[in-house]
């Protein structure tokens, strides 16, 4: 079992990862793991010494190759899951960012993104994604 939980702001050494939803044009933009067959929104740890908005940026770049994007903060969230991390609560920024431009190559682990106007229904994460999308939503980022 998976609880998620939404805050507006914890202390900053809490904050292991960044999760940026992102649209572009009016559509949504999630990216595919080459070792995946499901699709998740642009995200990853924080590195050391990393300020929360330049690991939102850096990840966005890397797993879209987003060059030109504009990037808010939605809330702090989240995860406490019964089979990871010993059950204890572990805490990440969600981002929402509008891409305006891409770069034309992927570098990464990412084997593709998908630019859609629905929602993916094979998430990676299926029970932490969707909550994502729905907090964002009552926070009226979109």
């Amino acid at each position: 079992m998976v609880k998620v939980n939404f805050y507006d702001n914890v202390e900053d050494d809490l904050l292991k990862f960044a999760v940026i939803i992102s649209r572009t044009n009016g559509h949504w933009v999630f990216c595919k793991h080459r070792e995946r067959n499901t699709y998740e929104v642009p995200g990853g740890h924080r590195e050391e010494g990393e300020n929360i908005l330049v690991t939102a940026k850096r990840e966005l770049y890397e797993e879209t190759g987003a060059l030109q994007f504009n990037i808010k903060p939605v809330c702090v969230y989240s995860v406490i899951a019964e089979d990871d991390s010993d059950g204890k609560e572990t805490f990440g920024m969600l981002f929402f960012a509008e891409i305006k431009t891409f770069e034309e190559e992927l570098h990464n682990e990412i084997e593709k993104i998908l630019i859609t106007s629905k929602m993916v229904n094979d998430w990676t994460y299926p029970e932490i994604q969707p909550k994502l999308f729905e907090e964002a939503e009552k926070r009226n980022f979109f």
